[in-house]
């Protein structure tokens, strides 16, 4: 230890002398006067519009301490500021203790500010998740990109469905959702695979949260064709809707009529479970997968619909927060094999989510992009 510290003291006293006699320093990788001076970025979204991002962030926080991450949020209106999300991680990347950053969501804006970002060090390890930014951009500036993989779905929904003793599954969408490139291929890789496994798929419409009726006419729709469809086709059927707005009134119906949920459109313990069964979470449970858990399989069994609704174990968003900062860490310790490393990456995520993930390279216009990493998890059942 004592050697290793006086060669330290030199080192630094051979840069104090250059700078002295007017001599420029080398421009390589940033001396560290320490195995302890490092420093991971996190960006994510405000808690009024990410919590669960930022509630993980504040988690990775409170593991390492303020003095080795730092935690910023990109603007709610991050469309028409973007400037102030380029300016933030360019802030990060000015520390020369920071040695990765953390960007999620990555909202558009993201890869500019990765070029900015590089224009200071081109060594900082760059971790994207959920891009709002073109595939083949974000891949081409970002060393690791996570992305849920929406059109393996078209398979793992039916067979979870017909695990829980389906025998009908209902798609409940609208036109606008369907013009979308790729939950009309996913539709279409559902209806598919519900055929092949012997259910009978039903494509419902129902009315866009956008149009005139509002967000509560169609979540009333929600409330009043659920039982409909149950007194049509049999308790045996599964539901699922492609909107975020729908889930609640979706799970609330499904659980009253005894019909089954195999998962939300954004597969997370948090996405809707909470609000539709009443569950209050105090502010210390905040971020408590574990104690979410626990209360969403007491209520579902109080109405006797275990085994009949399930989701992701743990929200993709956050797990790409503190399992990328601990992939980071690895990083920084020197534990990986380069910034791209899908093994210790799968090794993180599973030790994260206590379940197994499975980790698909993009594969796009006949290309593959190795970076970009489209995640899928196993379910988890209430």
């Amino acid at each position: 230890m004592l050697k290793r510290s006086i060669s330290i003291l030199m080192v630094l006293l051979m840069l104090v002398g250059l700078a002295a006699c007017g001599q420029e320093p080398v421009s390589e990788e940033p001396v560290s006067a320490s195995d302890e001076n490092w420093k991971i970025g996190i960006m994510t979204g405000t808690v009024s519009q990410n919590e669960e991002e930022y509630r993980a962030a504040q988690e990775v926080v409170k593991k390492y301490g303020e003095e080795h991450v730092i935690l910023m949020t990109y603007p709610d209106k991050f469309m028409d500021e973007q400037e102030t999300t380029i300016a933030n991680v360019e802030s990060m990347a000015s520390d020369p203790a920071v040695k990765a950053i953390i960007i999620v969501q990555a909202v558009p804006g993201t890869s500019a500010a990765i070029d900015k970002a590089k224009e200071i060090r081109d060594d900082i390890l760059f971790i994207c998740g959920v891009p709002g930014e073109d595939p083949k951009m974000i891949a081409s500036k970002a060393d690791v990109v996570f992305a849920m993989d929406e059109l393996s779905m078209g398979s793992t929904l039916p067979e979870q469905a017909k695990k829980q003793g389906a025998t009908k599954f209902v798609h409940y969408s609208f036109p606008r959702h369907m013009s979308y490139a790729l939950l009309s291929a996913r539709r279409d890789l559902l209806k598919e695979n519900c055929e092949k496994l012997g259910l009978e798929f039903i494509d419902a419409t129902a009315p866009d949260p956008t149009g005139d009726a509002g967000v509560s006419g169609a979540q009333q729709f929600i409330l009043e064709d659920v039982p409909r469809k149950v007194e049509q086709y049999g308790k045996d059927t599964a539901f699922f809707s492609t909107n975020c707005s729908m889930q609640v009134p979706l799970i609330k119906a499904c659980l009253d009529e005894g019909a089954i949920y195999p998962q939300p459109c954004c597969p997370s313990p948090y996405h809707g479970f909470p609000s539709a069964l009443g569950i209050e979470i105090p502010e210390d449970k905040k971020g408590d997968i574990d104690f979410v858990v626990s209360q969403i399989k007491e209520k579902i069994a109080e109405k006797g619909g275990t085994g009949r609704f399930s989701t992701w174990r743990v929200p993709c968003a956050m797990m790409f927060v503190e399992a990328g900062a601990e992939y980071a860490k690895a990083y920084i310790d020197g534990e990986t094999n380069g910034k791209l490393d899908v093994e210790k990456i799968n090794e993180k995520f599973k030790e994260y989510a206590k379940t197994d993930v499975h980790l698909t390279p993009l594969k796009e216009g006949g290309k593959t992009y190795d970076n970009y990493l489209m995640v899928l998890m196993d379910f988890l059942n209430f």
